[in-house]
């Protein structure tokens, strides 16, 4: 059946930059495929891409995927599969090059074909990198002309599959739910095995050692079903597929430069083992801007874990806080945190052992380098007893801060050079009213007061809800064992995606887990602007959490800098769970259970 006639058939093989290096080939072998996508950029890699530039122009792509061609190259082109990488970073006409120089050296005969145009330095002052987020219309216009390897710069990640899918089903800009649609499957695609039982959090239930990468089989409709190879590891469900569309995302509008897909319109339904089929997409016409991401140096960053062992350890910890004080008085910032990761009566010395971490910033490398923190080591044999810290004393390292603003969509100059050579712009989707039309949905229960919600008076601890579900006796545990989660970065900021897998458990959800209710349950969320967007048609919560990775990943800011396990530490605290909505393997007993 000719391309267009049939679903698009697209695979993913990389979720960043350090990915798993045979997946190219694993994919390429596993099974048919039509198109195999490679995501290599998140903000992080463009600050590491920044730096390879200063070294020399010719650098700031992600050289892992020239690697992964030598061996895939070839491979790709006997078995008919086009490849949309990402991997370009800030010159994708320099890997461009090097592909095709690859490709001569190695005897197979492909075109290669790339998009440019979201560099937009020099941006602002101080600036390392600036790009504009563009969408797949370039992608699209790469592999009309017949290109068999096409490299982006920054594009969204979903635009991997969406211009590829434009390109096979030869949609128009305006078939907004259509491109919704191949939006919501590269959304699931982009972060690879996260789709297919990585970093899942009921992972116990799946054999999840090695999982095998995703694959989207997307109709002309835009509906697709999420699967993945014969034979290979991990595990794809309704639960994976849910996990990985909250990951990272924020209201129900999931905005784009191609189309704004509606989130709160997915249907998830499991259609055979490993297969997860994602219908009802709605799409609307996108922004008007395009983000922006913009990183820089921040200043110079150290630090020292000072290990403490056994008893007094406050007291141990005050005792070197003091005694660095005035060392540490000069210091733009100087941030301490104490891990209380001791046991009582341990029975080995790491588990009777706590660690203090200093994190020091300044703009100058001087005052937070060695010198620094060869005073903290000086105080060896001079400080509390036990003394020692994780590593020796080091040099200052440069920390980078990311931001992010919009520019005009019009304003950037979004061009496709295809194989030839010939220079292709690509014009500014046009912008028109949203539409207003109704969304079906799950209905949401009704959102009742609680009680203990910060500002009421009463103590933050959590308590059985009044809402549905309530009724009954309920068991003190760990939110994880009825809910799942998913969390993840964007800046400065974070958001936490939880989901659960039944309309009784989703009613018990939607009314107890409130933003009052979150912060009480991660004090460390509290005292910053929380937004709480529900989604009812994937049973679903999603909190953005503003502020809380201060500068962004590459400022350390937080013990987990992206947020990786915020949402592990939220299915870790305990609440009062209906007992009727719990696995049947957690019995009640006595201590944990309230009338």
């Amino acid at each position: 059946m000719s391309r267009g006639l049939r679903p698009l058939r697209v695979g993913n093989a990389s979720g960043f930059y350090g990915d798993r290096f045979s997946a190219f080939e694993e994919m390429l072998t596993g099974g048919p495929l039509d198109v195999l996508t490679g995501d290599y950029l998140a903000e992080l890699t463009m600050l590491i891409l920044g730096r390879d530039r200063l070294k020399s122009p010719e650098l700031g792509y992600a050289k892992t995927f020239l690697r992964q061609l030598e061996r895939s190259l070839g491979l790709a082109r006997e078995r008919g599969v086009r490849i949309v990488a990402n991997a370009g970073g800030l010159n994708p006409a320099g890997l461009a090059d090097a592909i095709r120089a690859l490709a001569a050296e190695a005897g197979v005969p492909v075109s290669v074909a790339h998009v440019e145009g979201d560099d937009l330095m020099p941006f602002a002052e101080g600036a390392l990198t600036a790009n504009a987020y563009l969408g797949g219309a370039g992608i699209t216009a790469c592999l009309r002309a017949g290109a068999d390897v096409v490299v982006t710069g920054r594009v969204t990640d979903a635009a991997l599959v969406s211009g590829a899918a434009s390109w096979w089903f030869d949609w128009a800009p305006d078939d907004h739910d259509r491109l919704a649609g191949a939006v919501v499957a590269g959304h699931v695609l982009e972060c690879g095995t996260q789709s297919t039982g990585g970093n899942y959090s009921f992972f116990t239930a799946h054999d999840v050692r090695r999982p095998g990468f995703p694959l989207a089989e997307i109709a002309r409709d835009g509906s697709s079903v999420i699967t993945k190879h014969p034979g290979t590891g991990g595990i794809v469900s309704v639960g994976t597929v849910t996990a990985q569309l909250l990951y990272e995302t924020q209201g129900p509008r999931y905005l784009g430069p191609d189309v704004t897909a509606r989130l709160d319109t997915v249907r998830l339904a499991q259609a055979g083992a490993d297969r997860v089929a994602v219908t009802g997409v709605a799409g609307e016409p996108p922004p008007p801007t395009l983000k922006v991401g913009v990183t820089r140096i921040g200043g110079w960053r150290n630090e020292v874990v000072f290990v403490l062992t056994g008893l007094d350890i406050e007291e141990k910890a005050a005792l070197v806080q003091a005694q660095l004080a005035d060392a540490l008085s000069q210091v733009a910032t100087a941030d301490w945190t104490l891990a209380r990761t001791d046991h009582e009566d341990a029975r080995t010395e790491e588990t009777a052992s706590a660690m203090l971490r200093l994190v020091v910033r300044d703009p100058s490398p001087d005052r937070v380098g060695r010198t620094l923190t060869s005073e903290a080591v000086e105080l060896a044999l001079a400080s509390y007893p036990g003394f020692h810290v994780t590593s020796p004393p080091g040099p200052a390292q440069p920390y980078g801060v990311f931001t992010s603003s919009t520019v005009p969509s019009a304003t950037v100059p979004h061009v496709a050079v295809l194989p030839d050579g010939t220079r292709h712009p690509v014009p500014p989707v046009p912008v028109r009213p949203v539409p207003v039309r109704p969304v079906p949905v799950r209905p949401l229960p009704p959102l009742q007061a609680r009680p203990d919600a910060p500002g009421s008076g009463a103590g933050t601890r959590p308590a059985a809800p009044a809402g549905p579900g309530a009724a009954g006796p309920t068991v003190r545990v760990p939110l994880g064992r009825l809910v799942g989660a998913r969390s993840g970065d964007k800046g400065g900021d974070a958001n936490i995606g939880v989901w659960v897998e039944s309309d009784e458990a989703w009613e018990w959800l939607h009314t107890t887990l409130t933003v009052g209710e979150l912060q009480a349950l991660l004090p460390e969320t509290a005292g910053l602007p929380v937004t709480r967007h529900p989604l009812p048609n994937l049973r679903a919560l999603n909190f953005t959490i503003a502020g809380i990775l201060g500068d962004g990943v590459a400022s350390a800011h937080r013990f987990d800098p992206q947020a990786k396990a915020l949402g592990e530490w939220l299915r870790a605290r305990h609440v009062d769970v209906p007992a009727r909505l719990l696995p049947t393997h957690l019995p009640l007993t006595p201590e944990g259970t309230t009338p």
